[in-house]
């Protein structure tokens, strides 16, 4: 990864603990935090894996369009192909970016758009249907309780529905300004954002974040030290 898009992703995942600082716990915001990332990268994993099947067709995954009959026969064979491949399924419009565009959508584009920004209630809705996608395949057991720590009805997130629908659309948006680059395979720009934020909230998460986290330069220096005299 380069010192530019390192900067951005750190900032971008420093701007999303400011928008929940104050609300919950470090260890709590984290656990968001890392829900969404993970909601983040399973939309581009899928949303790749369709546009490779539908390169010859010369159409985006994003562009189908799930009410008609064509776009229904387009997403069951992909289903049926993601399920194989990648363990799970996610239509285009249950997307990370799709929700956080909607999420972030301004009241004077409403009034021209029958699309509404309350995303709280779909985006739980999505996170089941990616479990549930699963169910019956080898990677259930991967998938159960996925997202149990995302729970988007916490009073923590705002006293009322339209308060939390605000702080959440808020860490999407933050979050969609960051690429996985998930064709570049010598990139693991999902590893570094998890391993960033343990890093900076371990120590407000107490003694069991000490217990999972260790700092990438001792994890080096021990890799050493057992490797020494080895071919």
């Amino acid at each position: 990864m380069s010192e530019g898009q390192k900067k951005n992703l750190e900032q971008q995942l420093w701007n999303i603990a400011d928008t929940l600082r104050g609300r919950m716990n470090a260890d709590e915001f984290r656990d968001y935090i890392l829900g969404f990332i993970f909601y983040k990268y399973l939309s581009e994993k899928m949303n790749l894996y369709a546009n490779t099947i539908l390169k010859q067709d010369k159409i985006s995954y994003s562009n189908i369009n799930e009410k008609t009959e064509e776009g229904k026969q387009y997403l069951e064979a992909i289903k049926h192909e993601a399920i194989l491949k990648l363990g799970y399924f996610l239509k285009p419009s249950e997307l990370f970016t799709q929700i956080a565009k909607r999420g972030n959508t301004e009241e004077t584009e409403q009034k021209t758009s029958t699309k509404n920004n309350f995303i709280l209630e779909d985006l739980a809705t999505i996170l089941k249907n990616i479990e549930q996608s699963t169910m019956g395949t080898d990677s259930e057991d991967e998938f159960d309780n996925l997202f149990e720590d995302l729970d988007l009805s916490s009073t923590k997130l705002g006293r009322t529905e339209t308060e939390k629908n605000t702080l959440i659309a808020k860490v999407l948006a933050h979050l969609d300004k960051i690429d996985f680059l998930l064709e570049d395979t010598e990139l693991d720009i999902l590893g570094d954002a998890y391993e960033y934020l343990i890093g900076q909230f371990a120590s407000g998460a107490g003694k069991k974040a000490g217990e999972f986290y260790t700092p990438q330069e001792v994890s080096k220096i021990l890799a050493k030290l057992v490797t020494t005299g080895k071919k």
